[in-house]
């Protein structure tokens, strides 16, 4: 193998790839990266056997082939090239060698026969919608995925694929995150599956404002193709999370006897001053709605006690209710509309934070004092 490469290609292509590669890892051929060189272009690959992430930048290849290299010292070598192009070659012993200007290296490589193979899709089972909707979703929902380890079907995003729309559910027991967008889905393409916490990461990263993202998935696996105009096309292979989601459509409350419409960024301002006064202890922020008035308070005794005020059009019933000041703002941060919409029942039923778009987040309630 022998080419010729930019050095912005390389490193945007590694910068792509070598996230997912663990710091101790037992097999060594994970801890390599796949350099594929064929046509006028570079497959670069990572895995560790649960996420894989291939990128494909140009470059000037002179003879074909294949080999792996360690991604961190390469990534190291390249980022501090002082040289604009890099000469990359292997020999048969999997040696490779960088030369740019007057710097070289030679760095010991393993066979890409080593190296685990991608797992095949076909295009029965997919979807594509732009980039930007993608990560728009991703962003209102994946701050409630659950880190509890015992609750592994809760480790992930739940994508439902039906009725022409796209689902992503997120919850942990405490909070839950709901997302939909119109989708041309054919009826072979219906299904669902719970992608885990490390793929939703590094598909956040990986997604460009740009382009689109066709999904193709089988039983145990998926995989996102990122297409952008300028972008390099990356792919991104997970194992899905087995086990069964729960049925989260009946923990979503269907009436609500009060709704009140508040400015999201003064409620998110009034919540983050308010957080500063609560503790590990005493992690809760009482909401009280009386007429054209919301009241917030934190009041921990060790502490001390914080008020707020905000006016609002609000002429229903008094109703004051308590909630995890972090998960009440999680939602508000997410978004970006100028309203949301809060619908209540009273204080011991789950509250539910609404907007104009199909968006939807249900938060449990927490004892007042």
């Amino acid at each position: 193998m022998k080419l010729a490469i930019a050095k912005e290609q390389i490193l945007q292509g590694l910068q792509a790839v070598q996230n997912v590669v663990g710091s101790r890892t037992t097999l060594p051929i994970l801890s390599n990266v796949l350099l594929k060189a064929v046509d006028n272009r570079v497959e670069l690959t990572a895995t560790d056997l649960d996420v894989t992430v291939s990128c494909a930048v140009e470059a000037k290849v002179h003879t074909p082939g294949s080999t792996t290299i360690p991604v961190k010292k390469f990534f190291g070598i390249c980022r501090e090239l002082g040289h604009f192009e890099i000469d990359l070659e292997t020999d048969e012993r999997n040696v490779c060698t960088l030369s740019a200007g007057n710097s070289y290296y030679r760095i010991n490589g393993l066979p890409a026969e080593d190296f685990p193979p991608l797992p095949l899709f076909s295009d029965k089972r997919h979807v594509v919608l732009p980039q930007e909707k993608l990560r728009a979703m991703l962003k209102k929902t994946a701050f409630a995925i659950s880190s509890d380890e015992s609750r592994y079907v809760l480790n992930g995003i739940y994508h439902s694929l039906r009725n022409h729309k796209v689902t992503l559910v997120a919850t942990d027991g405490r909070r839950l995150a709901l997302v939909e967008e119109e989708v041309e889905v054919t009826p072979e393409s219906e299904g669902d599956f719970i992608v885990p916490t490390k793929a939703i990461n590094e598909l956040t990263r990986l997604l460009q404002p740009g382009g689109e993202v066709a999904i193709r998935y089988t039983d145990n696996q998926v995989a996102y193709s990122l297409k952008g105009e300028k972008s390099p096309s990356i792919l991104i292979i997970s194992k899905l999370v087995e086990g069964n989601y729960p049925n989260y459509r009946q923990v979503i409350p269907t009436d609500f006897k009060e709704r009140v419409t508040v400015v999201r960024e003064e409620l998110l301002q009034a919540l983050r001053r308010a957080e500063i006064m609560t503790s590990d202890k005493s992690n809760s922020v009482k909401l009280a709605f009386t007429k054209n008035n919301l009241a917030i308070t934190a009041n921990t005794p060790e502490v001390g006690e914080a008020r707020e005020s905000l006016a609002i059009n609000y002429k229903g019933a008094d109703v004051a209710i308590a909630f995890n000041p972090t998960y009440l703002m999680d939602p508000l941060k997410a978004l970006d509309g100028d309203e949301v919409f809060l619908e209540l029942n009273d204080e011991l039923s789950p509250g539910v934070v609404k907007t104009n778009t199909p968006f939807l987040y249900v938060i449990m309630p927490m004892r007042m004092a």
